[in-house]
């Protein structure tokens, strides 16, 4: 299923806030929602805001990297939830071959977020963690958190 980067919010916990990134589907009113790390969160705000702030950061030095090696991201795929915990593979296409990559969605997300690289989420990735919008409603946006640090 096509997927698309709807928001980043955070909730507030009792044991601090806890970032989510939030995939849309075609067709469905239903987000996905993916709990990642605060750094992460903003790392992937910051990717689809296309800020930057002056020197590479770790996903835009992979970026660099990889486009000096003559690679691309093509695609990022939210292929398996296991035990709780989302899987995502990072298709990369390179001058010897078209690859792909285990990585965690946060960081796929970051680098998809750079790049504007085709987001993807399996139908039983949507089916076993989707959940209806109000649920995220009252949430703050990461951005406003950070501008309140």
């Amino acid at each position: 299923m096509d997927a698309s980067i709807d928001g980043v919010k955070v909730a507030g916990t009792p044991n601090g806030p806890v970032p989510v990134v939030l995939l849309s589907v075609p067709d469905s009113d239903d987000l996905l929602p993916i709990f990642v790390g605060f750094d992460e969160a903003v790392a992937i705000r910051r990717g689809l805001d296309a800020e930057d702030i002056g020197r590479p950061l770790t996903h835009d030095l992979l970026l660099d990297v990889m486009e000096e090696l003559g690679g691309r991201v093509e695609r990022v795929v939210v292929s398996e939830l296991r035990d709780g915990t989302y899987i995502a593979d990072l298709h990369v296409q390179t001058p010897r071959d078209d690859v792909v990559v285990d990585a965690r969605p946060s960081d796929s997300l970051a680098l998809a977020a750079r790049t504007n690289a085709p987001i993807e989420v399996s139908e039983q990735v949507f089916e076993a963690g989707h959940e209806l919008p109000e649920e995220f409603e009252e949430l703050r946006d990461i951005r406003e958190v950070i501008a309140d640090e």
